[in-house]
């Protein structure tokens, strides 16, 4: 079973995916190729990793962390399949991060890791977006690269967990129909359980929300009018389209700034 929620008429329906129509709570049955996809989850909050997948780790230089690392992203980064990404002029570094969205099913709090996997309602693509331009600016937090509008895509669906094994997830990422990253849950540093349990002993995680379990190598600066996908294999891709915004950073404030910083981090230099 694939969840979705769609806009219609400015409202917000959910539904489910047969094949490739959309069967509705309102009782329509769309094409995919006619619905305004939203994102098919509603999170109180957005965690996501720093390094998770070893292939990341190694491409740094850097050594397995001890423990988990998370930051969170605000719930304006949130968007859907097909959305637009924008790229403010003037800045270089815009990058991709393709990831599997782990969705909290009910209210968790403590809860041991025998018992995570009756807390997961499913899994879904996702990108974590980040603009390292603003990279030595951020230091010590994420919320100019991570966190700006639309930074986190997830969908088209969310996969029901009960329809895949968590331990063999292939994740892949497409730019302009060329695969750019793959990796597979297996090696994962920090299973999902251990990260629900983890998170839990310390915040109560409630439905629906979102944690970003992280990305494999290759992450690599994008240009307006690229294309990236995510999948999450044998199930539909999340298409973003980068584009190019006018904004106004003003005279106050950090802004942009190419460093070493920046470069090194988009372009996975040690």
């Amino acid at each position: 079973m694939e969840f979705v929620r769609v806009k219609r008429e400015n409202q917000i329906v959910e539904g489910y995916k047969n094949g490739n129509t959309l069967v509705l709570q309102n009782g329509e049955k769309i094409s995919e190729e006619e619905a305004e996809f939203v994102a098919p989850v509603k999170p109180t909050k957005i965690i996501a990793m720093h390094l998770n997948f070893p292939s990341r780790t190694e491409a740094f230089g850097a050594k397995t962390p001890r423990w988990p690392s998370y930051f969170m992203k605000p719930l304006t980064a949130l968007s859907g399949h097909r959305a637009s990404i924008a790229r403010p002029r003037g800045t270089q570094y815009l990058n991709y991060e393709g990831e599997i969205a782990l969705v909290i099913g009910k209210k968790a709090k403590n809860v041991s890791r025998s018992e995570t996997w009756n807390y997961i309602a499913g899994y879904s693509p996702a990108v974590d977006f980040g603009l390292h331009d603003f990279r030595t600016s951020d230091a010590g937090s994420m919320l100019r690269v991570k966190g700006q509008d639309g930074f986190c895509p997830i969908g088209p669906s969310l996969i029901h967990a009960s329809d895949v094994d968590p331990h063999n997830l292939t994740l892949r990422t497409y730019v302009n129909g060329k695969v750019v990253q793959e990796d597979n849950t297996s090696t994962l540093a920090f299973p999902f359980d251990l990260l629900i349990a983890d998170l839990s002993r310390l915040i109560t995680l409630e439905p629906g929300d979102v944690i970003l379990t992280g990305t494999p190598k290759n992450s690599r600066p994008v240009q307006p009018g690229d294309v990236v996908e995510v999948e999450i294999e044998g199930y539909p891709r999340l298409q973003t389209r980068i584009v190019e915004s006018e904004v106004d950073f003003g005279d106050f404030g950090a802004q942009p700034e190419d460093s070493d910083d920046a470069r090194n981090t988009a372009f996975e230099i040690k």
